[in-house]
């Protein structure tokens, strides 16, 4: 912890021995911050008994970028945001758009959409396991996670040829039809990924240390977690079964059967529990979908320049780590007049104060990975 320093509240005594509280600062720059997040302790001892998440390192104004951009123009940066879980960001913008139209994508392309979006979102779970456990003290498991998000991503790559930020979607539908094998690969990853999970979960759901260092760590009541707006696994494992995949079907998600996972404590191992869960779900979603692709075109009648009429419209999906919305205002011009995004990351790391609060400065590692937290959509 190279980059952390200590300072001492006024009026505290200078000398370690006998300081009631202290103030640590964690990060910006520290492996288990997930990025350039500072967080500032209030300390008794080795209790936390205040927190204060600092952001604004990493910020790059997206949405006024937004505001000189044509809405196509645009439509790449929002995978710049949330950058492990790209796909998700793409489909929110490009159907919040679809709504201002008064468009719709074709059958063919919403559900190749969800197939995507699906994969997407195992992987970016995958992320959050591997790298989760590593800030824990397990280094097995990452490595056992990116070997199977690097065939999510071959996947990605093959289709319209990123990995990383893959801009998958355009506005009113898919820019590029399926690959030949598509279906096939998609269905033998999903097939071979329920004996993966299988790995993660002997490695970790009853091992002593695992369960140790999660049970009863950072608990957030069903209460809190509604006030604070968290939503996502971290409000599923509080207890509260809201998923907008079912509320507020978009793309084809009405078309397929799937459990909305949720668990009761609201604690750090709830949450990992709740998460491996879903990636459980999305593969079985992924694999209604590859059955039942219809024919048919990929992209909707729009026009090349788009001029939605004057008006405005929110519009939410869910993405891997919560509600993730977008406020798009039409002045009748080829840019949008404003545009406003609702990250799950940035809503969801209010809560971390409401968890933090009485553990211990090693569990604030712990709650920081249960979050999920991905600090380009929270700066944005």
């Amino acid at each position: 912890m190279a980059d952390t320093y200590i300072e001492r509240m006024p009026g505290v005594s200078s000398t370690v021995l006998g300081a009631d509280e202290i103030i640590l600062n964690m990060g910006p720059q520290h492996p288990s911050t997930h990025g350039v997040l500072r967080v500032k302790l209030k300390l008794d001892g080795e209790r936390v008994v205040d927190s204060e998440c600092i952001i604004g390192y990493l910020h790059r104004g997206v949405e006024k970028i937004a505001e000189h951009r044509s809405y196509q123009q645009f439509a790449p940066y929002v995978d710049r945001m949330d950058y492990v879980a790209a796909v998700s960001n793409g489909l929110g913008y490009c159907e919040a758009v679809e709504k201002l139209l008064g468009a719709e994508a074709p059958p063919r392309a919403r559900v190749v959409r969800t197939i995507l979006t699906e994969l997407q979102r195992i992987a970016s779970h995958l992320v959050w396991l591997g790298t989760h456990a590593l800030d824990i003290g397990a280094l097995t498991p990452v490595f056992y996670c990116f070997r199977e998000r690097e065939e999510i991503l071959k996947i990605f790559e093959k289709y319209c040829g990123a990995r990383l930020t893959t801009h998958a979607f355009r506005i009113g539908g898919l820019q590029y039809e399926t690959y030949d094998g598509l279906e096939e690969e998609v269905k033998r990853f999903c097939v071979d990924f329920e004996h993966k999970i299988d790995e993660y979960s002997t490695l970790l759901t009853e091992n002593r240390i695992w369960v140790g260092r999660t049970k009863g760590v950072g608990k957030l009541s069903a209460e809190d977690a509604i006030a604070l707006g968290v939503s996502g696994p971290v409000l599923r494992a509080s207890g509260v079964p809201w998923d907008i995949r079912k509320a507020m079907p978009y793309a084809a998600y009405d078309q397929f059967k799937f459990e909305i996972p949720i668990a009761q404590s609201g604690d750090t191992y709830d949450r990992y529990i709740v998460r491996m869960e879903e990636m459980r779900q999305s593969r079985l979603i992924c694999l209604q979908a590859i059955e039942n692709i219809p024919v048919g075109p990929i992209m909707a009648r729009i026009g090349k320049v788009l001029k939605p009429p004057p008006g405005e419209v929110y519009h939410s999906i869910e993405a891997p780590k919560g509600e993730l919305g977008y406020y798009i205002v039409s002045d009748g011009s080829t840019q949008p007049y404003r545009v406003r995004v609702r990250p799950p990351s940035f809503i969801n790391l209010q809560a971390f104060d409401r968890m933090a609060r009485g553990s211990l400065v090693a569990d604030v590692v712990a709650i920081i990975g249960t979050i999920d937290i991905v600090l380009g959509e929270v700066d944005r």
